[in-house]
């Protein structure tokens, strides 16, 4: 099994650093996809809330207007990986 992942690895790891002449893509598709994965108009509404990082802060601004607080908490690292 060790030799194995030893060829595996080597694989791997020619793979990512031979240069290629091509490029991966063309910019055409690169286009295509980036349109893709974007977000359309209306889909980012979330980026126009005036979001604060300071809890004492969002704390004191809903009391003086009498609103809830939305506390959007995550632990560990930030991609979710790990």
């Amino acid at each position: 099994m060790p030799r194995c992942r030893c060829v595996l690895l080597a694989v791997l790891a020619t793979s990512f650093t031979a240069t290629r002449a091509d490029p991966l893509l063309t910019d055409a598709e690169a286009a295509t996809i980036l349109k893709a994965v974007r977000p359309a108009a209306g889909e980012d509404a979330y980026a126009r809330v005036p979001w604060l990082t300071s809890l004492w802060e969002a704390r004191k601004k809903a009391a003086a207007e009498g609103k809830p607080i939305l506390l959007w908490e995550m632990d560990g690292h930030p991609l979710g990986c790990g």
